[in-house]
């Protein structure tokens, strides 16, 4: 109830300046806590007319009926006896000192026996309400109660209320500048005593409608507020574009005033998402440490298996007369249609495989081309934890039209950690790589649908490799691959090494290998399947070792390499992105022109600018010929910044792009390299332009020019035009 006639002592901005200097005392830095979650997507079936509709049209000048609309009465019909689709969790949730964790305890999901692991990864709602920015609906906002928040937002103290017992400040905000973007609104319920936040309601009204609520219960013991419930409801906003949320697993259709004059309601125009959180049994100052802090959210399979419904019942709501028939229809119905065995199948095609039986087909290997091998045809894959969890065979065979030689690789391998999933295996390959070109053996998990720039490439050199290695992710918020290869390499180009007065035209290396990469600030998930990086944050490091084992298995040559990788992105609220790469790279001792750097050259030397057009490549020099650039010791610099989307029609939404990138190099004892002509990189590289990528189906095209102290006489030899392709599969690398 409300307080009367009671004075308003302070401001707005003096109680949220209070408030923002009190925020780190007032957050429970040690708490734990059980908690039940339920997701429903549903609509009100009493807004829905449910009419069954005649849609006419008019032929020959006669009015005709053309068919019978009853979409709208069999939603209603639907809706009134079930949800659309729920799920739930029942979780225990920690927090220490800021770092919080979640262990789930029991799932269901309806009509899958096995969970989408990717939805317990989605912000719909923030953990704290002290962080500095908030996540509401995958997007982020700057918190009203920090120090940026009050550049950004107005506050109206709009009178003093009572909540068990306790003086409380009601305190609208909203923002200070107007724009088409989305904005935060809301009230804050200030603790006058306590300055701390007593119940939070947010609001963003745009494309979406969201509305978010955070509720405290009193603490005496601790004498503060501490989490009660959670909610948050997401409604169609206005959009004449179709809206994807959820990890794009929710789409809300658009609404475009030419194509419905009347502004007429169809049934899918009620449909929201409705998710509740509650919080029982609170405990504090019990917590000496978070077990696996490198993982936010831990789930094992007897979170997956444990189906008591009594479980559930302790928790839920029973007044929701819908929802149990909303898992007996959805688990009749995604059996029926094998949508979990589709999802599955989903994955893998997204890391590049199709499984078939108890073998995942590599996509990669189907089919390929390059100036060497021509077209080069092959299949291979993997097996799956169809044939076992544990071990694992894999492999490829493929063909080149133009060299007329096979190639082949096998592997096989044992999983001897479930948890940081390590592996120890050995393989045979015998294939192809291309010269001086710098490879981080940790990246060969990247998948790419379609890798433009070996297309042009024609200096190879065969490597017949066997390889004991061991992959783990044992080392916290790391990747990484330990190794010893044993090569017999031989150049398929004109080429001498000259080592000690000798001559060498193919030799034998024996190399050991560590490769590394570290992502300090992601966030990860531990499922029964291994970790997922739920959360991919910059900046991250990789870092790889390389040395020849001297007088080990015949190897030729004593050599090593170091080589370091700095990749950083940040996203700005507005939709600008800006992208920094650097690399670098340390090659010593009598190092073979096979094992130096290229610099990633992706451009034809040819004299007419139509001619050079090919394929741009990703993070590659456009401008810089192939083998005009070798070094052993190197840096390579790349600044991209990326502009929003250009909404030029609902189909074609390019990406723009300013790039610039820059290269430096030099070599030691060049004169070793014999019957191969390239210069050294001693006075830098440079090129800049820009990108039009995704115009339409992934195709875009780039422009760059080169200058600096490499510049070429002929202006239009500095000049690169390429077509890019770029193909989204919904999940970032």
């Amino acid at each position: 109830m409300k307080i009367k006639a009671q004075k308003i002592d302070l401001s707005a901005d003096e109680i949220i300046k209070r408030t923002i200097n009190l925020s780190k005392t007032n957050e429970t830095r040690n708490f734990e806590s059980t908690t039940y979650n339920k997701l429903i997507i549903t609509a009100n079936p009493e807004l829905i007319n449910g009419y069954i509709d005649s849609i006419f049209v008019i032929k020959r000048g006669k009015k005709i009926l053309k068919e019978i609309d009853s979409s709208d009465f069999n939603f209603k019909k639907i809706i009134s006896k079930q949800h659309l689709y729920q799920t739930e969790k029942i979780s225990k949730f920690k927090t220490l000192n800021g770092q919080n964790k979640e262990i789930i305890l029991a799932t269901r999901m309806a009509g899958f026996k096995e969970p989408i692991y990717e939805y317990f990864a989605l912000q719909l709602q923030p953990q704290s309400v002290y962080d500095h920015k908030y996540s509401l609906v995958e997007k982020e906002y700057y918190n009203p109660i920090s120090k940026r928040g009050l550049s950004k937002y107005n506050y109206n103290l709009k009178e003093v209320i009572q909540l068990e017992d306790r003086k409380v400040y009601r305190i609208e905000f909203e923002p200070k500048t107007e724009s088409k973007k989305n904005k935060l609104y809301g009230t804050l319920f200030i603790d006058a005593e306590k300055f701390s936040i007593a119940k939070l309601e947010l609001r963003v009204s745009r494309i979406l409608k969201v509305f978010s609520l955070h509720e405290f219960d009193f603490n005496v013991e601790i004498n503060n507020w501490i989490p009660k419930k959670t909610s948050l409801t997401i409604k169609k906003g206005n959009s004449k574009a179709p809206i994807k949320i959820l990890g794009e697993t929710i789409t809300f259709e658009g609404t475009d005033p030419k194509l419905n004059p009347g502004n007429k309601k169809y049934a899918s125009d009620f449909i929201e998402i409705k998710s509740n959180t509650t919080y029982f049994e609170p405990r504090f100052n019990q917590i000496s440490s978070l077990n696996q802090n490198d993982t936010e959210i831990e789930i094992n399979e007897k979170a997956i298996s444990k189906k008591d419904n009594l479980w559930y019942t302790y928790f839920n709501d029973s007044t929701d007369v819908r929802s149990n028939p909303t898992y007996i229809s959805l688990d009749s119905l995604v059996q029926k249609r094998r949508w979990e065995n589709k999802i599955k199948i989903g994955r893998k095609v997204i890391n590049g495989y199709y499984p078939i039986g108890f073998f995942d087909v590599d996509l990669r290997y189907l089919i390929r081309y390059n100036n060497y091998e021509g077209f080069r045809l092959g299949i291979g894959g993997v097996t799956n934890e169809k044939l076992s969890k544990r071990y694992k065979i894999e492999g490829y065979g493929a063909y080149g039209t133009k060299d007329g030689f096979f190639k082949v690789f096998i592997s096989n391998a044992l999983k001897i950690g479930n948890q940081s999933e390590t592996w120890l295996g050995l393989s045979y390959k015998d294939d192809l790589s291309e010269i001086a070109n710098t490879n981080f053996e940790i990246d060969k998990r990247v998948f790419k649908i379609y890798d433009p720039r070996p297309f042009n490439i024609s200096t190879f050199y065969n490597h017949e490799t066997w390889k004991a290695f061991l992959e783990t992710k044992m080392i916290p918020k790391t990747q990484s691959v330990f190794q010893i290869t044993h090569s017999f390499i031989e150049p398929k180009f004109d080429y001498f090494f000259e080592n000690n007065g000798v001559l060498y035209d193919d030799f034998y290396a024996t190399i050991f290998t560590a490769s590394l990469q570290w992502n300090p600030f992601s966030k990860y998930m531990q499922t029964p399947s291994g970790k997922i990086e739920i959360e991919k944050k910059f900046p991250k490091f990789t870092f790889q070792i390389s040395q020849s084992l001297d007088g080990v298995w015949n190897n030729y040559f004593d050599f090593g390499k170091f080589e370091f990788r700095f990749d950083y992105q940040k996203k700005f609220n507005s939709n600008h992105k800006i992208l920094f790469l650097a690399e670098t790279g340390y090659a010593y001792g009598d190092v073979p022109i096979t094992h130096l750097y290229n610099h990633s050259p992706n451009n034809l030397n040819k004299n007419k600018i139509l001619k050079r057009i090919t394929f741009a490549g990703r993070d590659s020099f456009e401008t810089m010929f192939y083998n005009e650039f070798i070094s052993n010791k190197h840096a390579f610099f790349q600044l991209e910044h990326q502009f929003p989307k250009l909404e030029i029609s609902r189909r074609i939404k390019p990406v723009f792009s300013l790039v610039s990138r820059y290269g430096i190099g030099t070599l030691d004892n060049k004169e070793k390299h014999k019957n191969f002509y390239f210069k050294t990189l001693d006075k830098g590289f440079l090129e800049s332009g820009f990108e039009l990528n995704q115009i339409y189906r992934g195709i875009g095209f780039t422009a760059t020019y080169r200058y600096g102290a490499n510049h070429l006489p002929q202006f239009e030899d500095n000049i690169a035009i390429k077509l890019s392709i770029q193909i989204n599969l919904g999940f970032n690398n």
